[in-house]
């Protein structure tokens, strides 16, 4: 004799069948989530480390310019500097002029001159001489050369200036090749490797006779071939 089939349990088997699909479709999107949760920390975690190797390394480029960028040179102390052989002086007299000078030194080494300074800093191109000569009453440095002077010998000398109240520009028909002049002082060389350029500096740079000492060496003039 067949048995018959319960239809209650049969029912029973379907509805466990419907509620485990589902709760495997629940672990299924709960197992998703989490492995994209992973994903998305994994993904941070190496956005993290790349922007922090990124700014470490724009750290370590900035640090190491600065630390292997050229000094310039200090001559603020003084000390004792004592004569330096070849230097000139004279006794040029101060006063402010709106017409060309025709002056008695090459290049000029103080006397009259426009009333607006000089910016200092680095030319290309020859500077007018009535304004450098404010500039070294300001106590300022100037170091003409003559154009025809080798780009090492003119970097030699940019690297021995300082950081401000210093000129360097081309000057045609020097004496000789390099000269250097403060207010009333003026120092005639052949070479940019000349010891005696860096005792100039110290001795003469914000220093000597120039009247003016201090005032500014900016915000006046730029004349053309501005560099730096």
């Amino acid at each position: 004799m067949t048995p018959v089939p319960q239809s209650g349990t049969s029912a029973q088997n379907d509805t466990l069948s419907v509620k485990q699909q589902r709760a495997a479709q629940r672990a299924k999107k709960l197992e998703e989530y989490h492995r994209q949760q992973k994903r998305s920390a994994r993904n941070r975690r190496i956005g993290f480390i790349a922007g922090g190797a990124a700014i470490i390394a724009v750290v370590a480029v900035v640090v190491t310019s600065v630390v292997l960028a050229p000094q310039k040179p200090d001559y603020s102390a003084k000390g004792a500097v004592g004569s330096i052989a070849g230097v000139e002086t004279f006794a040029n007299k101060a006063l402010h002029v709106t017409t060309k000078v025709t002056y008695p030194q090459t290049p000029p080494a103080g006397g009259e001159h426009n009333a607006v300074w000089l910016n200092c800093g680095v030319y290309s191109q020859p500077v007018p001489n009535e304004n450098a000569v404010h500039s070294l009453e300001h106590g300022a440095i100037w170091v003409t050369y003559d154009p025809s002077l080798p780009k090492a010998d003119v970097d030699a000398l940019r690297a021995l200036l300082p950081s401000t109240y210093a000129i360097l520009s081309p000057y045609k028909g020097l004496p000789s090749p390099i000269v250097l002049s403060g207010w009333n002082v003026q120092l005639q060389l052949e070479s940019a490797t000349d010891k005696r350029i860096p005792k100039f500096f110290k001795k003469y740079w914000q220093g000597g006779s120039a009247p003016e000492i201090g005032s500014p060496c900016t915000g006046a003039l730029d004349a053309p071939g501005k560099v730096s």
